[in-house]
């Protein structure tokens, strides 16, 4: 609905400064640097005025751009593949971190893949839900892996529920999760809670 109102710029400019206050707040109470990852949308990335509305935030934040990532769809880069190709080079100088959301779901092809200018693949929670009870699934993640990997991507894998799909991802080198198996979302307060708490041992090992 936002999309279809042109609500989606305004929103999303909105949710990119709260997010970058929230980080540097986090750090100002003594946490010391919490990286955010906010989703783009189409209505976003193709914005004349997209790359300086990041470099804004930014200095209005005070956060560094190597700590803040931005995620994209393919189906988002795959509209305009060669203008995506220039904006994120643009965003890579700045130094913001990159990661392709929803990997595999879309339509990009590996000569774009290539080209673009990515620190990350995110793999959609689909794949990942029966990994280890189907062995289609479980073989289609382990490539996508080896995939991200040897691209010099770091992958991280979505929708992650269960120790044994943890298990698996770390016996296949995916090196990030993220999943209801770690928390449900949370507010910030929370949030803070659970980075003065630490991650749980069996997460972290």
């Amino acid at each position: 609905m936002a999309e279809e109102c042109g609500l989606m710029a305004p929103i999303g400019q909105w949710v990119l400064l709260e997010a970058c206050k929230q980080a540097q707040a986090w750090r100002d109470s003594g946490l010391g640097v919490v990286p955010v990852s906010v989703n783009v949308s189409a209505a976003e990335f193709g914005a004349k005025d997209f790359l300086s509305e990041v470099r804004a935030v930014l200095i209005a934040t005070g956060v560094e751009p190597e700590h803040l990532e931005l995620e994209l769809t393919e189906s988002v880069l795959m509209h305009d593949a060669e203008a995506a190709v220039v904006t994120l080079a643009k965003l890579k100088v700045m130094g913001v971190q990159i990661a392709i959301d929803d990997f595999g779901t879309g339509y990009s092809s590996f000569t774009y893949l290539r080209r673009f200018t990515s620190d990350a693949l995110k793999l959609h929670q689909s794949f990942v839900h029966d990994i280890t009870a189907e062995p289609g699934d479980a073989a289609i993640v382990s490539a996508m892996i080896n995939l991200g990997r040897s691209l010099k991507q770091r992958v991280i894998a979505e929708g992650v529920e269960t120790r044994a799909q943890l298990k698996f991802l770390q016996r296949h080198g995916c090196g990030e999760a993220q999943g209801y198996y770690f928390s449900p979302p949370v507010v910030a307060e929370q949030a803070s809670s659970l980075f003065k708490d630490g991650i749980r041992e069996d997460v972290v090992h």
